[in-house]
This record gives structure tokens, sequence and C-alpha cells, in this order.
């Protein structure tokens, strides 16, 4: 018997948003865009209206739960819980972009379980995520990220501000960051997204490193994942081409989300 159409609506029209209503708008099988949000509405209306097939509603993103099965995040981390809390009141799926801030936000794993609500991670602009959580079933003696991005990609950064450091006087790498996950998603909220989605598929972000490299010699984001465990030792790298509406956002983040939503009603599903 064939499956209903899951009707999605989008929370955010920025670099990431934006290309997955588009994806959602030309046509997923199964799915169905509802509805968008946007900070400023008036030119997402026009956006659709030029480029979209069938434009779609423009809501409030506390609304973005009413009448639809699943809902996108991709919005700043301080509207995070804006999107996520009543869409997991309400039971629907919730796919994440803003992993970062779910790390803080754990209180909504208890909502899902109360109200049978799901929260998906999209695995973004990191590669190896499956392997990652096959190894974690077993012992995992350490995991380390490190993360080299071209310098203007961290701008604003709350961590750069705070060390007073010049991005575009850099001649040399800079290492900006060390330690823990955890503690650099404050530094770094719309940097090191990858690095809290590792800690969920892993040891966790307090038990996962991460360094964080300003390095004028690369122009894509590059990460670099060693996982030492009992039954392998995993090396991983990618080099996400900058979305050029946004150098923070990897080119393969929306297109990441995008097959994740793919994957909700694929007769054929491969992978974690």
């Amino acid at each position: 018997m064939k499956e209903k159409t899951l009707r999605v609506s989008v929370g955010g029209f920025g670099a990431i948003g934006r290309t997955v209503a588009a994806a959602l708008d030309a046509g997923i099988p199964g799915l169905e865009l509802a509805a968008v949000s946007a900070r400023d509405t008036g030119r997402a209306r026009a956006h659709m209206a030029a480029h979209f097939g069938t434009p779609s509603e423009v809501r409030p993103l506390e609304c973005l739960s009413d009448g639809v099965d699943v809902v996108v995040e991709c919005c700043p981390a301080h509207l995070f819980e804006t999107v996520a809390l009543p869409a997991l009141e309400a039971g629907k799926i919730l796919v994440v972009a803003s992993t970062g801030a779910l790390l803080h936000n754990r209180h909504l794993e208890a909502v899902a379980l109360r109200t049978g609500g799901r929260i998906l991670v999209p695995s973004g602009a990191l590669a190896g995520l499956d392997a990652v959580q096959a190894a974690a079933l077993g012992r995992i003696d350490s995991i380390t990220l490190v993360t080299r991005k071209p310098p203007a990609s961290l701008k604003g950064a709350p961590a750069i501000a705070q060390m007073g450091l010049d991005l575009d006087a850099l001649t040399e790498p800079v290492c900006c960051y060390a330690g823990p996950v955890e503690d650099a998603i404050a530094g770094f909220p719309a940097n090191v997204n990858v690095a809290a989605t590792l800690g969920f598929a892993g040891i966790g972000a307090a038990d996962t490193r991460l360094e964080v490299w300003a390095d004028p010699g690369v122009t894509r984001n590059i990460h670099a994942v060693t996982v030492i465990s009992d039954s392998a030792t995993i090396s991983v790298q990618i080099e996400g081409m900058p979305s050029p509406d946004n150098p923070r956002t990897s080119r393969i983040t929306p297109l990441s989300v995008i097959s994740t939503l793919r994957r909700l009603t694929a007769p054929l599903v491969i992978g974690a």
C-alpha cells in the first residue's frame, strides 16, 4: 500500500533552508513542501514567486509544526528552541541543522520520548558517521576532530572576538581552539555544528576533542576525524566547498539535509 505524502515545513530561509525548500518544491517522492519561515517574509515570498513552481506559505517560526509531519530546523542557533520545542511537543519529526544548539537543549530528547516525536541529525559536512556510530557500540578510546577553515568563515565568532584576532591579517595558520567539543559551542555557534554531530555519534561532546584552525592557506572547510576503537581505527577527511551564500556553511550541508529527508520515504536506504 502506498504511503501517505509527508508534509514538510522549513524553518529558516538562508543558505541551508532555501536550498532544502527548493529541492522539496522541485519534487522529492513522498514529500511535499507545506511552509517556510524567514526573517524577511517579503523577500522569501518574492524568491518563491520567482523561482518555485508552487510558492508555499510563509509562517512564523512557532507555527511551523501546524498541519505538517516533518519540521526542518535551519535557523540561527538562538532561535533553535522556538522551532524545535513546538515541533516535538506536537509529536513531529524534527530534522536538525543546528546540532550545536541541540547539544545545549538535551531536554528535547525527553520531550520527543514523551510525545512520540523524533529528532534526526543529518551528517552535514562530515563523512563516516555511520562507522563512528557502529564503533560506539563497542569501546572507543578517543575521537579527535581537526577543523581548518578559511579565516573569513570564522568572522563573527565570539571566540575570535575574545582573542582579538585580526582574521584579515593572517599569513599563517592559527589555532583558535583546542579542547572538548562541549566547551567550543558557545565560542563558535555557527561554525562547529559538525563537532557537535560527531559528539552525538560517538562518545559524547565532553570526551570528543576538537581543534579549530583559521588557515589562510585553505579555501575549503576541512574536517579531519580520527577514531581509535577496539573495532577499527577510522581516519576520515572531508573538504567542503563553502556555500556562496554563507561561507560558514559547506555546500554539502543542505544536500545532507535533503538526503535525510529522502530517506524518510525511500524504498531503499543505504547506511546508518
